[in-house]
């Protein structure tokens, strides 16, 4: 007990790696998603193929499969880029913490996609035609109208993604990263006693889990203002 308490503040210094992680790789998740989205809504047959193909491969590939190939293929393809275009001979070493998140958001931009393609479709067009009659230009539509009508209906979608992203970020330890459950690895390698400190990053995530679940809650009712309910 007295080691677990003394390694206890070494998981602690991960878990802050780990919410960075997740929080970085959320934001790159929804731009990703509203670009998805509008190209699958747009009326461009190669932008709807590439965002279908997009959303089909991601879905359909394990995310340990995709975090191995886009970390060590990512850096086979800078140093060949390096070496080719530009001559740079020495190795280039990928830094963890982005291609973890560069990843995991890749990834998820393709579930946030979907997510915001059904909440776009479930605002009702004349909105959208209302803002245009008043002289609203195409950005100011999307940004003052569509998206706080569209966040209503995906909050719950996003909601979900966020805290299937958040356990994802788990993975990041097999590329090396130095967040908690790589560390609880080392903890627990080193004092033999691994159940200890994954139960540890097992409550933490649980912790992590209900704090997101209250925001949650808290945004469903600020985006629901105005809206009668059954």
């Amino acid at each position: 007990m007295d080691e677990l308490f003394q390694r206890l503040p070494f998981i602690l210094e991960g878990s802050l790696i780990t919410i960075s992680v997740s929080l970085v790789s959320a934001v790159v998740a929804i731009v990703l998603g509203l670009i998805t989205a509008t190209a699958k809504l747009s009326r461009s047959r190669l932008a709807k193929t590439i965002a279908g193909v997009y959303t089909t491969v991601i879905r359909g590939v394990p995310d340990l499969v995709l975090m191995l190939l886009i970390f060590f293929g990512g850096q086979l393809l800078v140093n060949y880029i390096a070496l080719e275009w530009f001559g740079y001979e020495d190795y280039i070493d990928v830094n963890a913490f982005i291609a973890g998140t560069l990843t995991i958001g890749f990834i998820f931009g393709a579930y946030m996609g979907e997510t915001f393609r059904g909440a776009i479709l479930a605002v009702p067009v004349g909105l959208l035609e209302a803002g245009y009659a008043y002289g609203m230009s195409q950005r100011q539509v999307f940004f003052r109208i569509l998206i706080p009508q569209m966040m209503r209906h995906a909050l719950p979608g996003i909601g979900n993604n966020w805290l299937v992203l958040m356990k994802t970020t788990a993975l990041v330890a097999v590329i090396g990263l130095n967040e908690m459950v790589f560390r609880a690895g080392q903890a627990g390698g080193s004092t033999r006693e691994p159940f200890v400190y994954y139960l540890v990053v097992a409550l933490l995530f649980l912790l992590f889990t209900t704090v997101s679940i209250w925001g949650l809650r808290w945004a469903e009712k600020r985006y629901s203002v105005g809206v009668r309910t059954a």
